[in-house]
């Protein structure tokens, strides 16, 4: 029996568990992908599948609704995978492991992909609804929004006709999003040559117990990074022992998430063991005190372990001061919207190759120039390091549209189903609805969703009733859209 069977709206969550019992983290997109072509063709409508797996369906307005102005209904399909440290669930090939208590739905030990296919699942119940009259519709489905928007970027959006676009990807209800960030990541490498031990002491030395979270949501909550953690007590440990040496440092799996968990390798000079394991000790105790109340579960431990290889002190010291050097989290915060991240950027993978030590920044901001400025300034950081820093999977920012007829008009209906006005906001977090302006000449678009809590972590779940109450708001939305 389906897990999520007795919950409403029926066809949503029906969808919805189809959905997630494949595998669909980013660039793992082609099985979930053929899963919407099916349910398109089970439909018997009109569909199309690129070779990056974007997908768009669509579907004629029903009788009275014929010569009605077109609906675009928007999400991806990509998820970002994240579990446990004991969960043994490869996500490349599984799918997820659903409960619910009537109230939240979640997945066992790893995140739910609610966002974003709880945006596909919505649309694909729309789909399907044989007695809702509404407009004409074109859903489309992207891939890899996660990890860039690579899927977005490519897709070819010249046979769309609509030009009112309901993204539902934001995880607040009762919230409309009609602005977002820009951004891009940072690809860097600073140079390093791995050379014998000379009689040091290893070490495995360990990052853990931080929350995480999203890098635009959760960027302003006070949450610690353990990949800049790390290079602050290493650049301590450093100072108070000459001659540590790196050998690995490795934390992050995504760009975007606030990274949780880092391990590092250290060479130790001989003797100084004592001395090198009460720092930590001490050091431990100091960020607890710094992260009480918003992440105080930071353990930081450290034990002898199997080192063969490290950088050469010169070398380790080049590296750690350019980590220590480098920015990370809020940097700017918005006047027009009191509350909201300007500009941002978060240190999400980091690990230690045979060139040196790699990593990778996500930069955010609403305000283009402060991008640029932030790249800049992280580019001079490294490059003053004896590294490089390349940028890749730029995307443009959505700017505060004044005057919307289709905010306006999901206002009011909103307004009659719940008693109350909608929030209107702007977010840090990155939305495909910039592109797609940018594509679609006199696109007007707006962001919606239920209640999402924790994305991208274990801990993530969606609002049961939420979803009900944003499928109802969409669904009354369409029937008066003619």
């Amino acid at each position: 029996m389906a897990v999520l069977s007795n919950l409403e709206p029926k066809a949503v969550f029906e969808y919805f568990e189809k959905l997630c019992a494949v595998p669909h983290g980013s660039g793992n997109t082609k099985i979930i992908s053929d899963l919407c072509v099916g349910f398109a063709k089970e439909l018997g409508l009109k569909w199309r599948q690129d070779e990056l797996n974007n997908v768009v369906i669509w579907k004629d307005g029903t009788p009275g609704y014929e010569d009605a102005a077109p609906v675009i209904l928007q999400g991806h399909m990509d998820m970002v995978c994240a579990k446990t440290e004991d969960c043994g669930k490869d996500m490349a090939r599984e799918g997820l492991d659903l409960a619910t208590d009537g109230e939240y739905v979640w997945a066992e030990k790893t995140s739910l992909g609610g966002d974003n296919c709880i945006a596909v699942a919505m649309a694909l119940a729309i789909l399907a609804d044989r007695t809702m009259p509404h407009p004409p519709l074109e859903a489309v489905f992207t891939v890899d929004e996660e990890v860039g928007m690579d899927g977005a970027f490519a897709l070819d959006c010249s046979d769309l006709k609509g030009r009112q676009l309901l993204n539902l990807d934001s995880e607040e209800e009762g919230v409309f999003t009609v602005s977002c960030a820009g951004g891009l990541r940072m690809d860097c490498l600073l140079p390093g040559t791995q050379r014998p031990l000379a009689g040091e002491t290893g070490y495995a030395v360990t990052i853990s117990g931080l929350q995480g979270g999203h890098s635009g949501a959760d960027i302003d909550k006070g949450r610690a990074s353990a990949n800049q953690l790390v290079g602050r007590m290493l650049y301590g440990a450093m100072e108070q022992i000459p001659g540590l040496r790196i050998s690995e440092i490795r934390g992050g799996k995504f760009d975007n998430v606030i990274c949780p968990f880092n391990e590092s390798r250290v060479a130790v000079p001989a003797g100084k063991e004592t001395e090198f394991e009460g720092f930590i000790a001490e050091f431990g105790g100091i960020l607890k005190n710094e992260y009480a109340g918003c992440d105080e579960g930071v353990a930081l431990t450290c034990e002898k372990a199997a080192v063969e290889t490290a950088l050469s002190p010169e070398d380790t010291h080049r590296v750690l001061r350019t980590l220590l050097a480098l920015p990370q989290g809020v940097q700017a915060m918005n006047v027009d919207f009191p509350g909201l991240v300007q500009t941002s950027l978060n240190l999400g993978v980091m690990k230690m190759e045979e060139e040196g030590l790699r990593f990778t920044l996500s930069l955010r901001s609403c305000i283009a120039s402060q991008k640029t400025m932030l790249c800049q300034r992280v580019r001079a950081i490294v490059e003053s390091g004896g590294g490089t820093a390349e940028e890749r999977s730029g995307y443009p920012g959505w700017q505060y549209q004044r005057d919307s007829a289709l905010r306006r008009r999901l206002m009011e209906v909103y307004r009659e189903l719940n008693g109350k006005d909608a929030v209107i906001e702007a977010t840090h977090g990155g939305l495909e609805c910039g592109l797609f302006i940018e594509k679609i000449p006199g696109l007007d678009a707006v962001s919606l969703g239920p209640e999402l809590r924790d994305i991208h972590s274990p801990r993530e779940r969606l609002g049961v009733a939420s979803t009900e109450r944003v499928y109802r708001l969409v669904c009354e939305f369409l029937k008066r859209s003619r």
